[in-house]
């Protein structure tokens, strides 16, 4: 197939991953409704952290937590992805798509095309919640579109791992029991608390998180003028994670090629 064929069948994949998704709540939950409700009770409950010593200058805690939130969103958009791939090829679509006249590494693509549609969302979610209740983004529109894209493409990065675990287990149970680790992971990092007020050891594993690093680089519009230190760090990360993910997904697909499903 062509180029362009291959684009219009990624495509198509990419509009059905996204419709699936909004037709399940437990699909769609975990992208915005989760993470929505934990920035209310995080804000709520611990806003006055902004007046401990050493804490970022900030207009309120809200602001701070915007990025949090945002990598949370996209980290289950990739574990809602992996299970609705799983649920795939436990249903046989995959297996028919395998058989189709069409590039086979486009039926991932699709579904990562799909994902960093729900990213996008997500980020103009938040972006929009946080202005309501009060939140300000220093570095006004343009700002506003950066974060965008670098939620987009860390959805990206991290639906690459949900789509490598699917293929290899081919079960949607198996991704879901990583739901956990999600949470472990994030909240290693600088996501929810500056790590320069963390205790030990978390405060170590959190400061090279390459969680940390994204998110530094999608809050730096909000809380303050840009950094390119931060921004180049941040899309380092998410290409590595990226890179990571996208091979391990070409792996675990060629072997599901190999033992015919």
């Amino acid at each position: 197939m062509n180029l362009a064929a291959n684009l219009r069948v990624i495509w198509a994949l990419g509009v059905r991953s996204v419709k699936q998704t909004l037709r399940r709540p437990q699909l769609l939950a975990p992208i915005i409704l989760i993470p929505s409700v934990l920035l209310a009770i995080q804000t709520a409950g611990a806003g006055r952290a902004v007046d401990l010593p050493g804490f970022p200058q900030v207009n309120g805690f809200l602001d701070f937590m915007l990025a949090g939130a945002m990598i949370q969103s996209t980290l289950l958009a990739g574990n809602s992805g992996g299970i609705a791939l799983a649920v795939d090829i436990e249903m046989g679509f995959t297996d028919r798509l395998l058989a189709a006249p069409i590039a086979r590494f486009s039926i991932v693509l699709g579904r990562l095309a799909g994902t960093a549609a729900l990213g996008a969302l997500s980020a103009v979610w938040f972006i929009t919640v946080g202005l309501i209740f009060g939140a300000q983004i220093e570095e006004g529109l343009g700002g506003a579109v950066l974060m965008v894209l670098f939620v987009t493409l860390s959805a990206v990065a991290f639906g690459g791992l949900g789509a490598a675990i699917a293929l290899r287990t081919g079960r949607a149970s198996v991704v879901q029991g990583l739901f956990p680790l999600v949470f472990v992971i994030l909240f290693l990092s600088s996501a929810f608390f500056p790590d320069d007020l963390m205790l030990e050891p978390a405060a170590t594993v959190a400061r090279y998180n390459p969680l940390s690093f994204i998110v530094a680089g999608i809050r730096d519009p909000v809380i303050s003028s840009l950094s390119a230190r931060n921004l180049l760090e941040a899309l380092a990360s998410i290409a590595a994670i990226g890179a990571f993910s996208i091979w391990l997904s070409a792996i675990a697909l060629r072997r599901r090629l190999r033992l015919g499903g």
